[in-house]
């Protein structure tokens, strides 16, 4: 089979992003000053243990990421709205391997999305020290894990992947900022890894039960997509968004495709039911794609979390404002005591 292959590197990070009211000036991100009397950015404080690394923001919480000991993948297991609303369902009876929000792809014909025994396994090797920082009126926290892809009958590895979180918080803000970048490469010794699924493979939510019924889906171009089967559609489109009640409380996600990432617009997957479904993909059922040693295919995707009822306009003023906020590819920070592999 003939397959697409990336003719020079590419730096485009994975990236979930959750903001409502930022501004970028010099190049960085700015938060709009808060209004008289409201409180200050309350502190990034982290808790980590040997499976998760849980954030908080004041006394709220606002993430938990499953790093180790997990099925097959590591993935956000919650990510909470400013009022305290979380969003993200793990592991519905329907379907096990759908872990809240994940990522996933088949490489060289072993799957990672599905995890049946037959499916390949995206192991955890190593956690980097996480950082927090303030400036601008924003708080960030941040780290670094290191996974191999590895088949499911040894521990050959297909990919390599470096994924970098960030969380940010910022006065004034009606959301959260979170920030996923993956970087995808070929193991030492290994000339390329070709990358395959099926139309809905990529970096996908899982919503709350709530959230299932009764919810909107609309995006940048407003096109309803094509019928793949079912009540599945795939559009190709910078973002799109869905609109929902998440308990008794009005909420709407976004998932944005940066324009340098590796054919954009992307392909958005949408299912309605009977489960809401939203993914960012690569068309990878139709296209397959071949990353080559010394050219690694690093994807950036934002997603918006913001509470109530967000209109079009609002969603592509975030767009505009997110393409600006420069993610850096950098070395991550490593414990002293973990030697580098």
């Amino acid at each position: 089979m003939l397959k697409r292959v990336i003719e020079k590197p590419r730096t485009v990070s994975i990236c979930l992003t959750v903001a409502t009211l930022f501004v970028f000036q010099s190049g960085r991100l700015r938060a709009q000053q808060a209004p008289a009397g409201q409180p200050k950015t309350a502190a990034l404080r982290v808790a980590k243990d040997d499976s998760t690394v849980s954030i908080f923001a004041g006394s709220k919480p606002l993430l938990v990421y499953s790093y180790n000991h997990v099925p097959k993948k590591p993935y956000v297991k919650q990510l909470w709205s400013p009022e305290g609303v979380g969003v993200l369902r793990d592991s519905p009876h329907d379907h096990k391997h759908h872990h809240a929000l994940m990522f996933a792809l088949a490489v060289d014909g072993v799957d990672f999305w599905s995890e049946n025994p037959a499916c390949g396994r995206q192991q955890h090797r190593r956690l980097g020290a996480v950082e927090t920082t303030a400036q601008d009126g924003f708080a960030r926290a941040t780290f670094t894990q290191r996974l191999d892809w590895t088949r499911p009958d040894s521990d050959k590895t297909l990919i390599c992947e470096q994924r970098t979180i960030e969380v940010w918080r910022g006065e004034g803000l009606q959301a959260t900022l979170l920030s996923w970048c993956s970087r995808l490469q070929p193991p030492e010794g290994r000339e390329s890894a070709n990358l395959t699924g099926s139309h809905y493979f990529g970096l996908g939510l899982r919503f709350v039960q709530s959230m299932d019924a009764g919810g909107r889906f609309f995006n940048a171009d407003d096109d309803p997509g094509r019928v793949v089967r079912g009540r599945e559609r795939l559009v190709r489109s910078k973002w799109c968004a869905y609109r929902a009640r998440a308990g008794d409380k009005s909420v709407t996600v976004a998932l944005f495709d940066h324009p340098d990432n590796y054919r954009h617009p992307a392909r958005i997957f949408t299912m309605s039911g009977p489960f809401a479904y939203l993914s960012a993909t690569l068309n990878l059922w139709k296209e397959p794609l071949t990353v080559r040693a010394g050219e690694p295919l690093v994807l950036r995707y934002g997603v918006v979390l913001c509470d109530g009822r967000a209109e079009a306009p609002l969603i592509e003023k975030l767009y505009r404002r997110w393409t600006g906020k420069p993610v850096a590819d950098r070395k991550p920070v490593w414990p002293r005591n973990l030697a580098r592999r």
